[in-house]
């Protein structure tokens, strides 16, 4: 693909979405001190509420210290995004209520979100990520665990909330790659797909999924080439995931950042490079969504990463 002209005579996009699986302000507010004072503007995502099932809990809106931290880097310019309610299944009336209370806390509805795990009530998550023989190569890689588990985009379901997400949401979080060049894995992106009616516009990621693969992507070799290729990374992690140990930040975290720092990047939220992208590639790029799929499977295959 054809390099992108980015904005302000910038080289290179470089953004970071935060999944608040575990997250606590003890194991996550040091690092977004450090990507502030050194520029970065990022994506931090939420559940607006508790629940006595699910994995990977984490503080949540309803503490209050937390929530007024949230607001704080929203007003410093983070992008504040939607995890599902909770850490649980939540049923159609608990996700209108959270997205009604995530509008409340924050003064707008979420602009871009992920699924979380094993809640029901994903959208268009497990084999309905997929059509044709993805679905069954998907399947027969899962050993068929995921068959109609999600109900998100299922009418009918007491966890449908797929015209709910059509109403209020942009950005959708879908594959996940191990490239720094998250673009030049997925060029076409954000993309709709017509057979997933439910979701505005779809949009991949690179794995940073725990602090050693974050460190991995990020590797001077490899910031190098982004800047070369010109390309944009939205790296998928878990700032709660070994970035803080006794309340210090990983010194190869601190120092890597500010190599890339240094560079001519682009530092922007999820939400402010996928608008970006809206308007400069969905002219140009006629997405191959069944090559997009069967990239990610041989991916998975070797990673397990989802």
């Amino acid at each position: 693909m054809n390099k992108i002209k980015w904005p302000n005579g910038k080289s290179f996009a470089f953004t970071i979405f935060d999944d608040t699986d575990n997250s606590t302000l003890n194991n996550t507010s040091p690092v977004y001190s450090f990507l502030y004072n050194n520029g970065f503007l990022t994506t931090k995502s939420v559940w607006t509420t508790t629940s006595d099932f699910g994995t990977h809990k984490g503080q949540t809106c309803l503490d209050i210290e937390y929530l007024n931290w949230l607001k704080n880097l929203n007003q410093l310019g983070y992008e504040i995004a939607y995890h599902m309610a909770s850490c649980g299944s939540s049923t159609r009336k608990e996700t209108i209520k959270s997205l009604e209370d995530f509008r409340n806390y924050f003064g707008y509805y979420p602009i871009t979100m992920a699924n979380h795990s094993l809640c029901k009530n994903n959208i268009y998550w497990g084999d309905a990520r997929f059509s044709g023989i993805e679905k069954l190569c998907y399947n027969l890689l899962t050993l068929g665990k995921n068959i109609n588990f999600f109900k998100g985009h299922i009418p009918g379901s007491k966890y449908f909330w797929g015209d709910i997400c059509e109403q209020k949401i942009k950005y959708v979080r879908n594959f996940v790659f191990n490239d720094i060049n998250t673009l030049k894995k997925c060029p076409q992106m954000p993309y709709h797909d017509n057979k997933k009616p439910f979701v505005n516009n779809w949009f991949a990621s690179t794995n940073g999924i725990h602090c050693n693969e974050f460190l991995k992507v990020i590797s001077e070799l490899n910031q190098d080439r982004l800047e070369q290729e010109g390309g944009a990374c939205i790296i998928y992690t878990h700032f709660a995931d070994g970035f803080v140990t006794n309340g210090k930040l990983n010194n190869d975290f601190k120092l890597l950042m500010k190599r890339l720092s240094a560079k001519n990047g682009w530092f922007i939220p999820v939400n402010e490079l996928l608008n970006y992208l809206l308007k400069y590639n969905n002219q140009q790029i006629k997405p191959n969504i069944s090559r997009l799929e069967r990239s990610w499977l041989l991916e998975k295959i070797f990673t397990g990463y989802n």
